[in-house]
């Protein structure tokens, strides 16, 4: 979580960008994640300097020529020399980060077009000392620091799309739990998100042995994404190089067009593609309209992704609450193709202001394994209430940041403590679980329970929670006829005597 020391820190950065001339949001994004890159390099490359003193093995960023475009040689020029050294095309700052990367690489490809965006050497000078007072050392401050940046994007979102919160993107890594096995992929990719919250839960849950013995899967083909935004091909192949993914495949492909043909290539897939969106039919490629005729957006990214796995290949993807109950054959064909051909496991169904300030919009989490040969018994449906924050525009805190942060609650709670940490924060709950939910016994009145296949479909292959829950109504007991007339009638003796003296 943002601390309000960061965000005002931040707000003052992007005052200094306007006062200098900039207004444009997403090129002020884009060169503040050029300056704090060029900040990480630097970062990486003390602790390789610390590497080769301690004899280990490391690879430098930075040859003897190239120390000057170090972040801690570049602070200390004047305001002139560095301007000129940033905006210097043949052999400045961009130049060499251009070359980063292995030639030909994707990465390479997307940072061709990387230019320095900041004409006035004062506001280089002060964005870079506003810079060296945030904190970024820890990642999650980063997380959170770079997260609050790309909100300040008008609107939030365009064409339905919408920011993840990262708590969420963190809980449904944790619900996949992704390995060292596995080759991954958003298919609506945008800064990265769920690719970097990815490698994060690698990282953790593996050991450095483990993790040498698979750099090359990591480096060059774990971690896949689509995008055909520009600057956000950038943005993602910075974000997932600052994370130790030195040649991420960011495709710059319009991942529903025909010129997407990947299929039968990943193992796991995390996204939250555009919700609402209508694409032109002709565009859309043929092997999706075989399996969902339609060109609505939320619909053709279910028909990818069931493209795109390998058999056996999981997904967990948000979908507005359309997708489930929506009566429209596109809509209940999708729902009867995840279900009957393949293996929907979960539905977990989140609260409605989780997009807020950005949108409103209901949506929920569909769980499934790609088997082409069905293999849907009962389908685990959880009720999210609270994930944390309030529901309102605000989304102010309502748990510990490091609670939220872990996903957990502390040790040695009793249960009375437990539930109400419950009350205003569902995660925790739901990661316990998620792993034992084909044994779920709990009633419809529940949270959480299981709904067999022939209820679905029966149910016109419905999978919104609220027709399968029962709710609890409370027995409410009133006085009898007689004594509410009593009441009433010393109630208007009572005020019968106010009146008199009042009057007197």
């Amino acid at each position: 979580m943002i601390t309000t020391d960061h965000k005002s820190k931040v707000d003052k950065i992007w005052e200094t960008f306007w006062n200098g001339g900039n207004s444009n949001t997403l090129s002020i994004v884009e060169q503040l994640t050029y300056l704090i890159f060029i900040k990480n390099l630097d970062e990486i490359e003390t602790k390789n300097e610390l590497k080769a003193r301690r004899g280990l093995p490391h690879k430098s960023i930075f040859g003897p020529d190239q120390q000057k475009f170090r972040w801690k040689n570049l602070k200390e020029m004047n305001v002139d020399d560095r301007q000129n050294i940033f905006a210097n095309t043949v052999d400045g700052v961009f130049p060499f980060i251009r070359s980063l990367g292995e030639e030909k690489s994707v990465f390479a490809t997307h940072m061709r077009n990387a230019n320095f965006g900041i004409s006035k050497p004062q506001v280089l000078d002060s964005v870079m000392e506003q810079l060296e007072h945030i904190n970024m050392d820890d990642q999650d401050a980063k997380g959170d620091i770079y997260e609050y940046m790309l909100s300040k994007m008008e609107g939030g979102g365009t064409s339905g799309q919408f920011r993840t919160p990262r708590h969420l993107i963190k809980m449904m890594v944790a619900l996949m739990k992704p390995s060292l096995e596995d080759i991954i992929c958003d298919p609506a990719a945008g800064t990265a998100g769920f690719l970097v919250n990815t490698k994060e839960y690698i990282d953790k849950h593996n050991s450095i042995t483990d993790l040498d013995k698979a750099r090359e899967h990591i480096n060059k083909k774990m971690f896949n994404g689509m995008e055909f935004d520009s600057t956000m091909l950038r943005i993602a192949s910075m974000n997932l190089y600052l994370h130790g993914v030195p040649e991420p495949n960011i495709h710059d492909v319009d991942a529903l067009s025909k010129d997407n043909t990947i299929a039968d290539a990943y193992t796991l897939i995390l996204a939250n593609p555009p919700f609402k969106g209508q694409i032109d039919k002709d565009s859309i490629a043929p092997s999706l309209k075989n399996i969902t005729n339609t060109s609505k957006t939320e619909l053709l990214f279910l028909a990818l992704m069931l493209r795109q796995l390998k058999t056996g290949g999981r997904c967990a993807v948000i979908v507005p609450d359309g997708v489930l109950f929506g009566a429209g054959n596109a809509f209940k064909s999708m729902r009867k193709e995840i279900v009957d051909n393949h293996k929907l496991d979960a539905v977990i169904s989140l609260p409605s202001g989780v997009f807020k300030p950005y949108a409103g919009v209901s949506t929920a989490i569909l769980i499934f394994t790609k088997t082409d040969s069905g293999g849907t018994d009962k389908v685990w449906f959880y009720d999210m209430k609270a994930d944390g924050k309030s529901l309102d525009d605000k989304r102010n805190l309502l748990v510990d940041p490091e609670i939220l942060d872990s996903l957990k609650f502390p040790e040695g709670l009793v249960e009375e403590e437990k539930l109400q940490l419950h009350e205003k924060f569902n995660i925790p709950d739901i990661l316990e679980r998620f792993p034992g939910r084909n044994k779920d016994s709990r009633a419809r009145t529940e949270q959480s329970f299981l709904v067999p296949k022939k209820e679905i479909e029966e149910n016109d292959w419905d999978l919104s929670i609220n027709s399968y829950e029962k709710l609890v109504y409370e027995e409410i007991e009133y006085d009898s006829p007689s004594k509410i007339i009593e009441d009433i009638n010393k109630l208007d003796v009572e005020r019968n005597q106010l009146l008199k003296k009042l009057e007197l």
